[in-house]
């Protein structure tokens, strides 16, 4: 994912906010009906063991569409089968052809704690998060700016969400450090090149203080990826692209689980 593609998915996301902005009304009404949380946090800290988080998705903009075969909760119900710790849901439309409703639809049928894996720019999609029936959302630290970050996640904690930090940089990883955060996710993909390097995780994890969560993201794919990031002391691993090419994604899951 290019900054030319990401600027464009900013750009169309700016729109379904305004639209969101419109039904704030209905949206806070689903959000006093909202199913209850789960901790996304205490599904994935385990003591000395690496917890995987499946990423369910269908496309992306530098794969393409990655599974032509898709039911989100079939997968949901193979992935939990499998053994993942928490599940993360792609509910971007345009590039990665996800839909927020698969939030509720994979909730139903799992008892994993759900993350929402999208663009979140705005107050009102944490709201949108939440009555969905998210327990943990993700923000992406290049598309925010430090005030807008801290407004984003104080209302997700209040709103009883974990929250997942993306950092792709040292220089990200210091603003996020200015905050007390819980949970921080080191993406290995390099946004400029699109090139994946896994020794971004050994080069960033050690800034990141004891006690806090940290998950590392993109380009894992292999029991010797999983090993070697265990090594580091990671306590998570999202992986996402690596199972949705399969076709038995339950049994490429145990494969990659080292820990149960």
């Amino acid at each position: 994912m290019s900054e030319n593609i990401l600027s464009l998915i900013l750009e169309a996301k700016k729109k379904k906010v305004a639209v969101l902005k419109k039904n704030e009304e209905g949206i806070l009404s689903l959000l006093k009906k909202a199913p209850s949380i789960r901790s996304f946090k205490e599904a994935i800290e385990r003591e000395n063991k690496i917890s995987i988080i499946a990423e369910i998705k269908q496309a992306s903009p530098s794969a393409g569409i990655i599974r032509r075969d898709f039911s989100p909760q079939e997968l949901a119900k193979q992935l939990e089968k499998g053994g993942a710790s928490a599940l993360s849901v792609l509910t971007e439309e345009e590039f990665f052809l996800g839909k927020p409703t698969y939030i509720e639809e994979v909730k139903k049928v799992v008892n994993l704690p759900i993350l929402r894996k999208d663009f979140i720019i705005d107050e009102i999609q944490v709201l949108e998060s939440r009555a969905l029936g998210a327990d943990a959302i993700l923000l992406i630290m290049h598309i925010i700016d430090e005030n807008k970050f801290k407004k984003l996640y104080e209302l997700a904690k209040d709103l009883g969400m974990d929250v997942l930090v993306e950092v792709h940089t040292e220089k990200e990883l210091k603003k996020v450090l200015k905050f007390s955060v819980e949970i921080i996710g080191i993406n290995n993909r390099n946004l400029h090149t699109m090139k994946i390097d896994i020794g971004r995780t050994k080069k960033l994890s050690p800034f990141i203080p004891s006690g806090v969560v940290t998950i590392s993201e993109s380009g894992i794919s292999s029991l010797k990826d999983i090993l070697f990031l265990k090594g580091l002391g990671i306590n998570a691993v999202l992986v996402g692209e690596a199972l949705m090419r399969e076709a038995n994604v339950e049994a490429k899951l145990k494969e990659l689980d080292i820990d149960g």
